[in-house]
């Protein structure tokens, strides 16, 4: 495993990068409502990267269609926008993206609420969000890799959610995915030493219910098995000396 060490410079870049994909966030954020479609998200999201000189990550990876994944509900991730029907109140979208800005990526993904959600869907992503933030505060020097894995695995398996085991977080640089794989599971003091100039997507794809999903026959879209909602948020977060600096806030 050849992990890339990026310098303060390649870091400073990877950070106008996170910016421009924040505000491709924000453009997006400002169209999830009842009756929108994914597809209006994409559009959105299509937009805001033009305006801003950004190029889409995603769009043509492995032959992804889209700029954005928009995963609803009991979708995990990779959900491919459309435009079959609208979103509707209660419902919660995931919004994942990744742009390249001057040779570097970005990504980050948010689950958005559709409306006023029902309490138990509102704590699913209040913790799943509360656990990517336990495993950034984790991505120190000197540290493990799996204390980032298992700052997530702790916190969500004890309010009984399923931690997602198929799909992991990774190293990112001018690839967008780079070593080391990043599991949301994981015995903490083990792995890689964590060390300054590591950039990580960390990123907690959780379920509210088994941990169990399946690929659709898109080839894409992932779903829990046994049907319960799922939550993802990712920021891309460099260490540091002077500690983790999320890079796409």
């Amino acid at each position: 495993m050849a992990i890339m060490l990026k310098s303060a410079a390649e870091i400073e870049k990877m950070r106008v990068s996170g910016i421009a994909l924040r505000k491709v966030h924000d453009a997006v954020k400002a169209n999830v409502r009842a009756g929108a479609t994914t597809m209006d998200l994409e559009r959105a999201a299509v937009a805001k990267i033009e305006e801003l000189g950004a190029v889409a990550a995603f769009k043509g990876y492995h032959g992804y269609p889209a700029v954005l994944c928009t995963s609803v509900n009991n979708e995990v991730i990779h959900g491919i926008p459309h435009d079959r029907g609208a979103l509707r109140e209660g419902d919660i979208v995931s919004v994942d993206c990744g742009v390249i800005v001057d040779g570097y990526y970005s990504d980050c993904a948010v689950t958005y609420p559709v409306g006023k959600l029902s309490p138990s869907v509102a704590k699913l992503l209040k913790v799943t969000e509360a656990s990517l933030y336990a495993a950034i505060d984790k991505a120190v020097v000197g540290g493990r890799l799996f204390d980032i894995s298992n700052a997530v695995q702790t916190m969500c398996e004890a309010e009984g959610y399923g931690v997602v085991r198929e799909f992991v977080g990774h190293g990112i640089g001018k690839n967008m995915h780079e070593d080391p794989q990043v599991p949301n599971f994981g015995d903490a003091g083990k792995g890689p030493r964590l060390k300054a100039g590591m950039v990580l997507a960390i990123e907690p794809m959780i379920n509210a219910g088994s941990p169990e999903v399946k690929v659709l026959e898109d080839g894409w879209t992932a779903i829990t098995v046994d049907g319960s909602f799922s939550a993802h948020f990712e920021h891309t977060v460099a260490i540091t000396k002077d500690g983790p600096v999320i890079l796409t806030r």
